[in-house]
């Protein structure tokens, strides 16, 4: 079929593929994909069990939230609605090398996602696109409105209220402040939303508390515009002048940070706009953090802070190593004992090696361990998951520490 993506009339097609019976059935296969009865025996006592001289310990909240698990059953569901057609995923559909990977094996194909390629031009009206759990910025959107393709959209619904707030922003010639990472795939989204209607919006995206320390001396006290632009060089909107647009600024984040890290970057660009002006007119603020990272985040704290609870003695983090709320579940386990960052339960080499994910190098390392996980001592393992991992995966870990601890899987099943 010719591809008609140069006929402008045409609007991409919003599928809505949640039909109860399509439901049933991926609600089976999704079950059978990540379930874990064994996690769930855990949670039934407590969220800590004790065999031998070997305890594990859940976090009250961990692994998929909603907005994920609407991603990837909407996900399944396209396959089924679409049996025979091309089905496109742009980029991935959350940061999980495992879920990933399933939708590869049922034939859904990863698209570019960081810029627009010739791949997309390949795309016919007949083809479904899916967008992730991230979202996917506006150009991207336009490009598939363009073509005409049947578009299942799975955008988390926290992500969208973040689309909103910057929307308003942009209407009301507020600049968007964005706490995030400028390169990942909500951040990109995200940003493309604070240019507005009529794309004359401004954003400047901060990572960093010391990157926002850097913005608010500017905003009380000016500096040099070329070096402050060389310094964000990529992470603003086109035509941004600094000594223009951070008159009035409005705060905003990826989801995913760490809640206690946005809130104090909050209060710094409060209190800058409050020295400069006198007054806090000019700024504004919407707690952007999502619930499920929230949730996570307090639950991994309430771990640490337990004194009537025996400390633990390692902490085990599983989840895919782009993930942003993952990674800010090692920073806080690193900060109060030793902690392993691991994509699944191979990373466990033995009781004296892991292969683990150094977050503060971004890469993958091994590291030897001769006390912690000894068996000639009783020890307390604490397991946490971000939202995008799996059940099945924190399994397949608690299995892999316990076996090599001298623990039988059929000891866990008979719990």
């Amino acid at each position: 079929m010719p591809n008609d993506s140069k006929d402008a009339s045409k609007k991409r097609k919003r599928v809505n593929v949640r039909r109860p019976d399509v439901m049933a059935l991926v609600q089976e296969q999704v079950e059978q994909h990540y379930r874990s009865s064994i996690v769930e025996k855990i949670k039934s006592h407590g969220g800590e069990i004790t065999v031998g001289n070997t305890s594990i310990r859940l976090a009250k909240q961990f692994g998929f939230c909603y907005g994920v698990e609407r991603a990837i059953d909407l996900a399944y569901a396209t396959r089924k609605v679409f049996p025979d057609q091309r089905i496109f995923l742009i980029g991935e559909i959350i940061h999980n090398p495992e879920v990933n990977k399933q939708l590869s094996d049922m034939g859904i194909i990863s698209l570019p996602w960081k810029k627009m390629s010739q791949e997309y031009d390949a795309l016919t009206d007949e083809d479904v696109v899916i967008v992730p759990a991230f979202g996917a910025p506006t150009s991207f959107m336009d490009r598939l409105a363009e073509i005409g393709c049947h578009v299942v959209d799975t955008t988390c619904g926290d992500v969208m209220k973040v689309w909103r707030r910057v929307r308003d922003y942009a209407k009301n010639e507020v600049t968007s402040i964005i706490h995030g990472k400028a390169g990942h795939e909500e951040t990109r989204a995200t940003a493309s939303r604070a240019l507005g209607k009529d794309n004359n919006g401004q954003y400047l995206i901060i990572l960093t508390l010391a990157d926002a320390e850097y913005v608010c001396d500017y905003i009380r006290s000016g500096g040099s515009k070329d070096a402050f632009m060389e310094k964000f060089a990529d992470a603003h909107s086109k035509g941004f002048d600094p000594d223009m647009h951070l008159a009035r600024v409005g705060v905003a984040n990826q989801t995913t940070m760490l809640q206690s890290e946005t809130e104090a970057l909050q209060e710094k660009f409060k209190q800058a706009i409050l020295d400069r002006d006198g007054n806090t007119e000019n700024y504004h603020v919407f707690d952007t953090i999502c619930g499920a990272t929230q949730e996570r985040q307090n639950a991994l704290f309430n771990m640490l802070e337990k004194v009537e609870q025996k400390p633990m003695d390692v902490l085990l983090v599983v989840g895919g190593y782009n993930s942003s709320n993952t990674t800010h579940l090692a920073e806080i386990g690193e900060k109060n004992l030793p902690t392993f960052f691991i994509r699944n339960a191979k990373c466990i080499q033995s009781l004296e090696t892991v292969i683990h994910y150094d977050i503060d190098h971004h890469k993958e390392i091994e590291s030897s361990y001769q006390d912690i996980l000894s068996t000639d001592k009783p020890v307390i393992i604490g397991v946490t998951a971000g939202a995008s991992c799996p059940n099945n995966l924190i399994e397949s870990t608690i299995i892999r520490i316990m076996e090599l601890r001298g623990v039988s899987k059929a000891s866990l099943d008979a719990i």
